[in-house]
């Protein structure tokens, strides 16, 4: 009879290398996806170096013709300018100019001073960027996905919104209530608190390393928590590899900011026509955000709820994000242009 240590190891080997040729063909089927080979390569601006309010460096790059409309793009939490790389390439294709940048802590941009990422300070970089990309006789609209919508809220709670902007698009986000209304993790009423504290510590605030590449597991669960029906493999591990670069401590530290974030107040400030993206299967910021934001807006110039699509919906969607985007800009041009005249 064997030693039993040998029959331990026969099953260690049998499981590592079902294991192995698992994550043989996830990659496979990620290199096989059509849209892989554009995401690889997402489109290269022109430079543009920032510096915020507080001394922070922000990257940020231009796209398109430097004469055309602007349009300003901010990313969210754990992504970076090129998650926006479909948008870009649609909208340069319509002939805008494009303002992309990383968010502090994020992509190229610098730590943050005093490693401050409170929910303000991305307002003031917003600003900063603003200031610099955009000309100074000239007005842009600004598009935000998640963190990057809370970011506009943010900057409009101090800032003279109509002197350098005509409009604004929040996409899939929230103002606040974030934890109480996600719907990663389903409880009854009774246990609130636990459930709370569950997406709290284990997602938000969560410090975990996270594996350097796309693995099955990790793919599963990126998908579940941020994507809808229809996302693809390469877009899935797009997103993978741009979270996996976002350091642990910048991840946690914007988390518990925006567990604690409280917007509702900015959005009376936010008078410029404004358009409010959601996606049906948003688990992270359900419909509820949007049509309560909606409700609160001054100038709401559109409310778009997406079906079939989850949180990342400039991803999942970038056709319709577009279009949108293009209508929305256009739509203020010609209003300028009809109080011109």
């Amino acid at each position: 009879m064997r030693h039993p240590w040998t029959w331990a190891g026969a099953v260690g080997l049998a499981f590592g290398a079902a294991a192995a040729a698992g994550q043989r063909r996830h990659m496979l089927r990620i290199a096989a996806d059509p849209e892989n080979e554009t995401l690889r390569a997402p489109a290269s601006g022109t430079p543009a170096e920032v510096s915020s309010r507080d001394g922070t460096h922000i990257h940020a790059e231009t796209f398109g013709p430097e004469d055309a409309a602007t349009v300003v793009l901010v990313h969210g939490w754990t992504e970076m300018l090129s998650y926006w790389t479909y948008v870009i390439r649609d909208l340069t294709a319509r002939g805008y100019r494009i303002v992309a940048y990383d968010l502090r802590g994020h992509g190229q941009s610098a730590l943050a001073a005093d490693h401050d990422y409170a929910i303000e300070r991305f307002g003031e970089d917003l600003e900063a960027v603003i200031e610099a990309c955009v000309p100074g006789n000239r007005h842009a609209v600004i598009a935000g996905h998640s963190l990057g919508a809370m970011s506009i809220a943010a900057w409009a709670a101090h800032h003279a919104v109509a002197r350098r902007v005509s409009a604004t698009a929040l996409i899939n986000t929230g103002v606040g209530d974030l934890i109480a209304e996600q719907l990663l993790i389903p409880a009854p009423r009774l246990a609130r608190g636990l459930h709370d504290a569950i997406a709290l510590r284990g997602f938000l605030g969560a410090r975990t390393p996270l594996p350097r590449v796309s693995t099955p597991v990790s793919y599963v669960a990126a998908r579940y928590i941020a994507f809808g029906p229809a996302a693809t493999p390469a877009q899935i591990a797009f997103y993978e590899r741009m979270l996996v670069l976002c350091p642990p401590d910048v991840r946690a530290s914007i988390g518990i900011a925006m567990s604690e974030m409280d917007l509702h107040d900015a959005l009376q400030r936010l008078t410029l026509p404004t358009v409010v993206i959601a996606g049906d299967r948003d688990r992270l910021t359900p419909p509820s955000h949007a049509r309560r934001i909606a409700q609160m807006l001054p100038a709401l110039e559109e409310l778009i709820v997406l079906e079939d699509t989850g949180h990342m919906s400039p991803l999942e969607r970038p056709g319709e994000i577009s279009a949108a985007l293009a209508r929305l800009v256009d739509a203020v041009a010609g209003r300028a242009g009809t109080l011109a005249a």
